[in-house]
């Protein structure tokens, strides 16, 4: 009996003790895994910044697993749909849940995230001028919290590719949303190769959807061509803007590919799911390198190409095989 009982408590003893070790194991693997939550906040649904984010949420997490595969990635996104109060108490959120890091698509989003954190790091992508935005204190040293990857693109060779395909001496169209800072910096720098190569224009504003339609059917019969920048309402009114252009046989010239694939003729510029990832790759260098935003240059797009829409080509009588890069 006493042998019995001596054995019985061994088995006992050692089965308890497995159960310890196994919940140690057990914690041990819950404390290896890691959690990083990222925020997103965007202003508005459309090609490029869907595509910004998009391109960002694949490259991130890309990145991070060939890092280590036991880190998972949490996206929260929000998008204000133009909304600027759903825009404020969105970023008013994303910083108090205490990310890990923000990712802020376009200007205004951007803004309003730097409005209400100092320290939360944030990236920005489909951003014109950081600076200018009051987002940095110089490309070079940030010296914020907020770095990223901006949206500028190549005004002047876009603009000129525009003059291979127009076929009258009437002015050059420009439309832009004149309440977006990133678009009034673009209509600088066109004007400025205006009059660098004795170039006429016809420049329209717009601020609202409703009145894009009529600014494009009001400039048909008075320019040779439109020529369009990274703009965050001319985006979302491409289709309404290649629609008008094709019944007048205007050729269109865009500030990014998307807003080309989605109604203009061509353009040589930016694919912001590209610039997405860029974005991304400086997120990781933040989160897994632990280098500060402070202290990472502002970077420009590290991809431009051509890109034509050949169906928006040939309706306006423009062979898409002699549209070349500018």
């Amino acid at each position: 009996m006493n042998f019995m009982k001596k054995s019985l408590i061994t088995l006992v003893t050692v089965a308890m003790a497995a159960m310890v070790l196994g919940g140690c194991s057990n914690k041990a693997s819950a404390a290896s895994k890691k959690t990083l939550n990222i925020g997103i906040l965007q202003i508005v649904p459309h090609g490029s910044l869907d595509a910004a984010r998009k391109g960002f949420k694949s490259e991130l997490t890309k990145e991070v697993k060939q890092h280590d595969k036991s880190i998972t990635v949490n996206y929260n996104y929000q998008n204000s749909q133009g909304d600027q109060a759903n825009l404020n108490s969105m970023a008013q959120q994303l910083t108090q849940k205490k990310s890990d890091l923000i990712l802020g698509i376009a200007t205004p989003s951007a803004q309003a995230l730097a409005k209400k954190t100092k320290t939360t790091p944030i990236v920005v992508t489909a951003v014109t001028n950081l600076k200018s935005a009051g987002l940095v204190k110089s490309d070079e040293k940030p010296g914020t919290n907020v770095t990223g990857a901006k949206d500028l693109g190549p005004v002047d060779k876009q603009v000129k590719l525009l003059t291979t395909m127009t076929k009258n001496n009437k002015p050059i169209g420009v439309l832009y949303n004149s309440s977006e800072e990133n678009s009034t910096l673009q209509i600088k720098m066109v004007k400025k190769y205006a009059k660098n190569h004795n170039l006429k224009l016809n420049i329209v504003s717009v601020t609202s959807t409703n009145d894009v339609a009529s600014a494009v059917s009001g400039m048909a019969d008075k320019v040779s061509g439109i020529y369009i920048p990274t703009d965050n309402l001319m985006a979302s009114s491409m289709k309404t803007i290649g629609q008008k252009a094709r019944a007048a046989k205007l050729p269109v010239v865009t500030g990014s590919i998307e807003m080309a694939e989605d109604g203009g003729t061509a353009t040589y510029g930016i694919n912001y799911n590209d610039l997405g990832k860029q974005a991304a790759k400086m997120a990781y260098k933040i989160l897994i390198n632990k280098k500060k935003p402070q202290d990472m240059p502002v970077e420009t797009s590290h991809t431009l190409r051509l890109y034509v829409n050949k169906a928006n080509a040939k309706s306006i009588g423009v062979n898409p095989d002699q549209i070349k890069k500018p």
